[in-house]
């Protein structure tokens, strides 16, 4: 098979939940176990970083990436879904899964996979564990798919585990309450491995995240208890923070810029700073020079996009890949922070996810441009511009994001803004992402 029959292979044969969903969900680790197994077990051959959480795990995952790139390690990173190209989940050192290693591990693996009719993710997380043994990298970074306890990734023992922030989704998986679906992300939570979590929520999630650690005699530090960060502004397209331990007002690290510039990042930031601080403490040489250049250069280093990246200027282009209520809200209150004549929305959403909460979100003063992913779980645009009138949000509906974006830049002056989301998959189907 050559690269582009393969990955049909991969798409037909293998259940993918992006696509379909629920019929994709196959909860459990043994099937992983053993496609690993098979494998000579390559996510034992070097030290793993375990990322959880329902919104921010994939920009940590990044940018700690990015540090431990800069600092000279050589880094894998696991990450999904992909925007643009499969081989997004897989990197090493920033650059793409190679076309032929793809090939390759599918054909040798070929009866293995269908003895064990593995699911779409978890073919790919042992494809990617294989991917980083073959490369001899010394540390690799890996986020969870959905949830923790069950996710396929969970088969790794990590040299230290990250939980960024716990709020409603995936619901009819993970649980309908908060703190179902901290228990599920705590399952990530290993006997005497610590544990960072970047911010400390309701009692009721950080009781279940504590008291799991404390079974397993696990270390497990809040950051958010542990550090203030304080954004100071945005100079030449980065965000500008103070990062303040709250003890003793010492600036951990002053004046640090990020090419991350939404708000919400700075949820995320403490975390990161946190899990620095740790791996320090186990031997890792992580120079606060590093650090820095690092959090400047996050989506050059890694290639990460869609995490309120501007697209373009007068009229000003924002997409951001929030696709929950928490992490949409987080979104659009920065986006409402900018002055602007005229707020564009061009937003779309899958099916399956909780979209009345999120179109109460939006003002009723917007103009709206409703489209539809390219994906099988995509609500229809026009049964998407019923539902919204039903909210007091009035638009027309588009067949894809590029028409409804194009619609929007012609309908603007250049005083006005527009923002592009409601899915991870509306932001994929960007052409000029």
């Amino acid at each position: 098979m050559n690269y582009q029959e393969t990955l049909d292979y991969l798409y037909s044969r293998l259940p993918v939940f992006q696509n379909i969903g629920a019929r994709a969900f196959k909860p459990g680790l043994h099937t992983t176990q053993e496609l690993c197994k098979s494998l000579g077990d390559p996510q034992l051959h070097y030290t793993t970083l375990h990322i959880a959480g329902t919104n921010g795990k994939g920009s940590t995952s990044h940018m700690l990436a990015a540090v431990l790139q800069q600092a000279g390690y050589k880094v894998g990173l696991y990450t999904s879904p992909h925007l643009k190209d499969f081989r997004e989940r897989i990197r090493v050192n920033g650059q793409l899964v190679t076309e032929d290693f793809i090939i390759d591990f599918i054909s040798e693996n070929k009866s293995n996979i269908e003895r064990l009719s593995p699911s779409f993710f978890e073919a790919t997380v042992a494809m990617a564990f294989s991917y980083f043994s073959k490369m001899s990298v010394e540390v690799a970074v890996i986020e969870v798919g959905m949830g923790g306890r069950m996710d396929s990734t969970n088969i790794i023992t990590p040299a230290l585990s990250v939980i960024t922030n716990i709020s409603l989704d995936h619901t009819q998986y993970l649980g309908e309450t908060l703190e179902e679906i901290a228990s599920e992300k705590a399952g990530i939570i290993k006997p005497t491995i610590p544990v960072i979590v970047s911010e400390k929520q309701s009692d009721a999630i950080s009781n279940v995240l504590s008291g799991t650690a404390q079974k397993v005699d696990a270390p497990i530090l809040y950051a958010s208890e542990i550090y203030n960060v304080e954004k100071k502004g945005l100079r030449y397209g980065l965000m500008e923070v103070d990062v303040v331990e709250k003890e003793t007002l010492r600036k951990t690290i002053e004046g640090l810029r990020l090419d991350l510039t939404g708000s919400y990042q700075l949820k995320n930031i403490g975390g990161v700073i946190a899990a620095i601080e740790t791996l320090r403490k186990q031997g890792w040489a992580l120079p606060d020079a590093h650090v820095r250049e690092a959090l400047s250069s996050v989506t050059k280093i890694t290639g990460l996009k869609g995490r309120w990246q501007k697209l373009g200027e007068n009229p000003d282009v924002y997409c951001d890949t929030g696709h929950n209520t928490a992490g949409l809200a987080s979104a659009l209150e920065q986006f409402e922070s900018i002055a602007t004549e005229v707020q564009r929305f061009v937003v779309g959403f899958v099916g399956d996810k909780d979209i009345s909460s999120m179109l109460q979100l939006f003002p009723s003063d917007g103009v709206f441009y409703f489209c539809q992913p390219s994906n099988m779980r995509a609500l229809d645009a026009n049964e998407l511009v019923t539902l919204a009138s039903s909210y007091g949000l009035e638009g027309r509906a588009f067949l894809n994001v590029n028409d409804a974006l194009a619609a929007a830049i012609s309908e603007s002056d250049s005083h006005d803004t527009i923002y592009v989301g409601g899915s991870t998959f509306v932001v994929a189907d960007i052409n000029d992402l």
